[in-house]
């Protein structure tokens, strides 16, 4: 469920996130099929491309798949970011250039860090039949490791924590959240967690962190502002704690970072700072070099999509 983003996600221009003061500001994902299946792509959006380093999120499903047909996204290259895969439901196979071959789970956290070039599939399992749903999310990596080495890890227990009040359970993804810390390796000031709700909650938050909630299931509300499966709800900055009120249990992604300060360039696939980097990576995969290596999978490589940049000539 790996992208592809283009001009109608974000604009073709190098920018940096915009952070606000506390808000509640509601924005409609954006349906797409990748591979086979339908996402709600939550982030990036016109003038929303970041929540701390976080970039990208695909909530995708709830899907029927089998033995032998799922995703079926074959190999595909990433540069400058790190793709966290986390379901909800269901299994995928994960195959990479770094010959990583891994069977996600629920509960299960899958993270791949590209730095200067990955490639990877995301296939069916070969034996799992039946439901698939979960949300990917892309991680822009800062100026000391995007060009790096690619690396994966695969984490098939992370920290769980009880709210207050038997209102729900917390499991960090990546960062630290209520004095629990994820294994999961993090490039930057951030914190995804996965909140499983049964009753309103209040959650402590830092206020040099900026936050945002994607909803996956039932209805969350912050200050009467409701919360439907669908949206993203852009929380700003500056805030210590949040109450989310709901009435039937709900589950929420809760994404929060230092905003990112660096410009960042989003187009295909990749993650980048000025457009000649794009252009090279397009050209490296076009031509199969040896940037993003193989992947040992049998679906086909996704040919490259080309740039569309606008003819003003910014920030080439």
């Amino acid at each position: 469920m790996s992208g592809p983003v283009d001009a109608v996600d974000a604009p073709a221009l190098a920018d940096v996130g915009h952070p606000a003061a506390p808000c509640v500001e509601v924005s409609d994902s954006r349906e797409e099929t990748v591979g086979k299946i339908r996402v709600r792509r939550a982030l990036p959006r016109r003038g929303r491309r970041t929540v701390g380093a976080w970039c990208f999120a695909d909530h995708m499903g709830p899907a029927d798949v089998t033995e032998s047909s799922g995703l079926d996204i074959g190999p595909h290259p990433h540069i400058g970011l790190q793709t966290v895969t986390w379901l909800t439901d269901g299994q995928v196979l994960h195959r990479d250039s770094l010959g990583s071959e891994q069977v996600i789970k629920p509960g299960q956290l899958n993270l791949m860090t590209a730095g200067g070039g990955v490639s990877h599939a995301e296939e069916a399992t070969g034996h799992y039949r039946g439901t698939l749903e979960g949300i990917q999310l892309w991680i822009a990596l800062p100026e000391t490791t995007r060009n790096g080495p690619a690396a994966f890890e695969h984490h098939t227990e992370l920290p769980q924590a009880d709210l207050d009040n038997n209102a729900g359970t917390a499991t960090v993804l990546i960062g630290d959240f209520t004095g629990l810390t994820s294994p999961a390796r993090q490039d930057t000031l951030l914190v995804g967690t996965d909140l499983d709700l049964r009753a309103p909650a209040t959650v402590p938050l830092r206020t040099e962190f900026e936050y945002a909630l994607i909803v996956l299931e039932g209805t969350v509300a912050v200050h009467g502002r409701p919360l439907l499966p669908g949206s993203l709800g852009y929380l700003g900055e500056g805030r210590d704690e949040l109450r989310l009120e709901v009435r039937e249990p709900a589950r929420a992604i809760l994404l929060g970072g230092e905003p990112f300060p660096e410009p960042i360039l989003m187009w295909w696939n990749f993650v980048a700072r000025a457009r000649p980097e794009i252009d090279a990576a397009h050209a490296s995969w076009t031509s199969q070099d040896d940037r993003f290596g193989r992947v040992r999978s049998a679906l086909p490589l996704i040919p490259a999509k080309a740039p569309y940049w606008p003819q003003s000539g910014e920030n080439r």
